[in-house]
């Protein structure tokens, strides 16, 4: 996340240990049990492995807010008098643009993505833990941020390296990457995973609607069910992969569980604490209690600190003093920093197919073979730790699993990264799906995928009456055949049907049987046929003209499946006159 609210502080890897077993004692102390609806909470919980398969998130793992809610109930009564409001009101608040940002995208998802059941109450969690739910609601009336919210630059040095991708357009950093707007994307997932969630026609990570949409989105990629408690803390932890970070977030999760209250915008307060050290300060700092007000809570007031003697060493810019130097020898020569050494991502010097097999599928249909792609060096050797992002481009409606058209995977130990399975949009012909490496420019690698018509290979009648017919009568049966593939129904496959002269010529009949059009005028050829759900074609009623003798009705499917049905069209039986008897004699 790291909205930067104040002085940014970089950490060293002792007090990221130091930071990590405090929050997570924190969190300890106050982890229920078992929450409301009987799940094990987060504290209790265990990712699975696959949870941290991948070094990607949405926000490149910055450092984010590790304020803990209040253990008093987060929806005390209101106040009527003038005296200070009870504690919780201002944590269990959240901003009125902000707060209803989260609920129109639960709506949207629960639409969009219904199975993924996502809780609003899980978008301003993050919100919280992120940005301090948009600086307090320090938004216009759009849902835009007043300022631009950025973490620091992922220049490793302290944090993850990820170098530019997006020459500056998000973050205005054309050197390193920056998490951006309330939710704390990086550019390059933002790239992708962007929505816009206000209708203006823009993707804006600094806009809380396109936010809080996106980070919606973001967390329902993978088919993941986030009432299941497995499915939300991989949700959690792909949005940021660490397990203090899952724990907070869980913490706000129940906290808003149990109620909060619309707040106006720009009132909201910013937490004290951040994940890497720093502190984050209000644009409008805070006026601090005078020694004879009472904190919060009855606690006793603090006395004033005495006053310092002015320091005579020069201050920083930005505050704090600068150290002393020792002498410097004016003959030696100045040292040359060391340089950032190269990261599995420099080395990058291609990508290679990793034996992708021949993609294939039905529209429809989930393809059965993965894109795998090997990350090298100029030497060929492969490189783990990767990330390499797919995107399905061109005009088409195949997605990866789960509905998305990009996708990041980190390359294995073998240097290679398997993409999702794709599933085959409605949209038959060449599907393209480039694989790129995230933070280098190298030449993409390009793959085909081909998604073929909907077909069926049998057809067979569900019914064995006869289809017989007087001259000028009516059918009393309609035709009802079945279509399957390889044994199971085959739904959606494109059929005709065609009155035939004879077996052996398939041109259209002129005579005998016949369909009616809207008009009730007579057809025998019936187009854009398609089976249902369960592979069922019901044909339209027959009937027949003056003609009699036995007619031949064919039906084809996409895919080679045939069928010839026999119609009969005879004269009705008439009865013969029983004979006269001779008187006898």
């Amino acid at each position: 996340m790291a909205a930067q609210f104040g002085r940014r502080l970089r950490k060293g890897a002792a007090t990221t240990a130091v930071a990590a077993v405090a929050v997570a004692a924190l969190s300890a102390s106050q982890a229920p049990g078992v929450n409301d609806h009987g799940r094990q909470t987060a504290a209790d919980a265990t990712p699975s492995p696959d949870a941290s398969a991948s070094d990607g998130s949405a926000t490149g793992n910055s450092p984010y807010y590790t304020d803990l809610p209040p253990l008093k109930s987060p929806n005390p009564s209101p106040s009527t008098g003038t005296g200070t409001a009870a504690p919780g009101t201002t944590e269990a608040g959240i901003p009125a643009t902000v707060l209803d940002a989260y609920k129109k995208a639960e709506t949207a998802l629960n639409e969009a993505k219904p199975g993924c059941n996502l809780p609003w109450q899980l978008l301003a969690a993050i919100g919280r833990v992120e940005s301090g739910q948009a600086r307090g609601g320090r938004v216009g009336a759009d849902g835009t941020t007043i300022s631009p919210i950025l973490g620091p630059q992922l220049d490793g040095n302290g944090f993850a390296l990820i170098r530019d991708t997006d020459d500056g357009a998000y973050d205005g950093n054309s050197s390193y990457d920056q998490a951006v707007g309330p939710m704390q994307f990086i550019p390059s997932t933002w790239k992708w995973a962007g929505r816009d969630g206000n209708a203006d026609g823009k993707k804006d990570p600094n806009n809380i609607y396109d936010a809080a949409l996106a980070a919606g989105h973001y967390l329902c990629r993978f088919d993941w069910d986030l009432s299941d408690q497995d499915d939300l803390d991989r949700a959690i932890l792909s949005y940021n992969n660490s397990r203090e970070y899952l724990n907070l977030v869980m913490r706000w999760v129940e906290y808003y569980r149990k109620g909060t209250h619309e707040i106006p915008d720009g009132t909201g307060t910013l937490p004290d604490n951040r994940s890497d050290d720093g502190a984050g300060a209000s644009p409008s700092p805070s006026t601090p209690n005078t020694p004879n007000t009472p904190a919060p809570g009855g606690s006793k007031p603090k006395p004033s600190p005495k006053p310092e003697k002015p320091s005579p060493k020069p201050e920083k810019p930005g505050g704090g003093t600068t150290t002393p130097k020792p002498p410097t020898d004016p003959g030696s020569t100045p040292t040359t920093p060391p340089s950032t050494p190269p990261t599995n991502t420099d080395t990058v010097d291609h990508l290679e197919d990793a034996g992708t097999a021949k993609l294939t599928a039905m529209a429809g249909d989930a393809f059965t073979k993965r894109i795998s792609t090997r990350a090298e060096t100029k030497a060929g050797k492969a490189v783990s730790k990767v990330r390499v992002r797919f995107t399905i481009i061109g005009d088409t409606d195949t997605t990866f699993t789960g509905g998305e058209n990009v996708a990041t995977v980190a390359t294995n130990s073998s240097g290679v990264a398997v993409a999702p399975a794709l599933q085959a949009g409605e949209k038959t012909g060449g599907v393209t799906v480039r694989a790129t490496v995230v933070g280098r420019t190298v030449a993409g690698l390009d793959y085909t995928a081909t998604v073929t018509e909907r077909a069926a290979d049998a057809l067979a009648r569900t019914g064995d009456a006869a289809l017989t017919c007087t001259p000028g009568g009516e059918f009393a049966n309609q035709v009802e055949v079945k279509a399957t593939y390889g044994g199971a129904a085959a739904d959606g496959v494109a059929a005709t049907a065609t009155l035939i002269k004879s077996a052996d010529d398939p041109a259209v009949a002129d005579k005998g049987s016949y369909f009616k059009d809207a008009d009730g005028k007579a057809v025998r050829t019936l187009k854009a046929l398609k089976t249902d759900a369960k592979g069922l074609l019901k044909l339209p009623k027959l009937y027949a003209d003056d003609t009699t003798g036995t007619f031949l009705l064919r039906i084809n499917t996409a895919g080679g499946a045939t069928l010839t049905v026999e119609l009969a069209v005879a004269a009705a039986e008439t009865s013969s006159p029983s004979p006269s008897t001779s008187p006898s004699a």
